[in-house]
């Protein structure tokens, strides 16, 4: 019986390669599977899979390579010494790293015949393969048109452009968000606790606040304000939200807490109001942290 399904190679059998493996192997789809670690493998064979000897054995099996490695660094390394394997070959990589070498690494894949995808899936390996599983993915529009139903397999594919970085900034985008969020989290409750709250009591109102603000929910009305350079304050002024930004570092010095988050929090509310624009939106602190030269320039020159 033939198998119309893609073939699709997976070199990086962590937690995350080994779910989108399965994935694969469960909607049809022959998979080849390497990892330096080989015994990494084993179950995925037993249910299926083709276990490649070497990189330039995984390269070959199929024309779709997806990686999930711990960044870039680790496709060189695998890949470096078998670049003549990588001619007429689509790398989604899903890897983790900066927009300098992921540029240096579509060039490089260019080079030798291949095309480069960027991934980032934003849910762990458990989730994948559910409804709800989602990936962004950037690089060339008629590539990815080509793999995009298989790669829906492993989560839903949303693609934001031909620009090769856009994928792994917006996986880091919404990971800065995520990470910010959680120092909050924990410097809030670190607050309350100095005035003998328990976590397990604090928590809960902490986590509601977010639900509890509607503005957030007006995102597309922020962005669109953001940038048309518009920044009317009738909600919530930088000023306002300066001064309960500096009430925050002085309840949190007197409590001997890390100073360092609300501190710099505080820091981009100053900085509009240094600069006459305190009855803006608070969404003003753009400004700074998109030129913060300005703002140093600024500082020691005051």
């Amino acid at each position: 019986m033939s198998n119309d399904k893609q073939a699709v190679t997976m070199i990086g059998l962590g937690p995350m390669g080994q779910a989108m493996a399965r994935a694969l192997l469960a909607a049809g789809h022959p998979v080849t599977v390497w990892n330096r670690t080989a015994s990494r493998a084993d179950d995925l064979v037993a249910a299926g899979a083709v276990r490649a000897d070497s990189p330039a054995e995984a390269l070959r099996a199929s024309h779709l390579v997806l990686l999930s490695l711990t960044d870039y660094q680790a496709m060189w390394d695998i890949l470096g010494e078998h670049t003549d394997a990588l001619s007429g070959r689509t790398l989604v990589n899903l890897s983790s790293e900066g927009p300098a070498k992921t540029r240096a690494a579509a060039e490089w894949a260019s080079a030798h015949g291949a095309t480069l995808i960027v991934g980032g899936v934003m849910v762990p390996a458990e989730m994948i393969g559910t409804e709800a599983a989602s990936a962004y993915y950037s690089g060339p529009s008629d590539v990815f048109e080509r793999i995009e139903e298989t790669l829906s397999v492993i989560a839903s594919p949303l693609y934001l452009g031909e620009e090769i970085s856009l994928a792994q900034l917006m996986y880091q985008a919404q990971l800065h968000v995520f990470l910010t969020s959680l120092s909050a989290l924990m410097q809030a409750t670190a607050l309350l606790n100095s005035a003998g709250m328990s976590a397990t009591e604090a928590l809960p109102h902490l986590i509601g606040i977010h639900r509890a603000t509607p503005e957030l929910g007006m995102v597309e009305a922020i962005g669109k304000d953001i940038d048309a350079g518009v920044h009317p304050g009738e909600m919530a002024t930088a000023t306002m939200m300066g001064a309960t930004a500096d009430h925050i570092v002085q309840a949190s010095e007197e409590a001997g807490l890390d100073l360092a988050l609300p501190r710099a929090v505080l820091g981009h509310y100053r900085r509009v109001v240094d600069d006459g624009k305190g009855q803006d939106s608070w969404t003003r602190i753009i400004d700074g942290i998109r030129d913060p030269r300005a703002a140093e320039t600024g500082a020691a020159t005051a």
